[in-house]
């Protein structure tokens, strides 16, 4: 099994990843957003972006 980051192979302690490095690069990549899953359905998009609206509004009435 070889390390979805950088190639080289795994280390057990650290699978599916060769070292702490490749791990942490793959951790950063989840917190910034960087792997996502598309969505093609219209509505979730929609909706998303009016609960972001909604809580943008009532953050700025407090």
């Amino acid at each position: 099994m070889s390390c979805p980051i950088c190639a080289r192979e795994t280390d057990p302690k650290y699978r599916p990843f060769c070292g702490k490095r490749c791990a942490d690069v793959d951790l950063a990549k989840w917190m910034t957003g960087s792997y996502a899953i598309p969505s093609t359905d219209p509505d979730d998009v929609e909706e998303a972006i009016e609960a972001a609206e909604r809580a943008r509004d009532e953050d700025t009435r407090h």
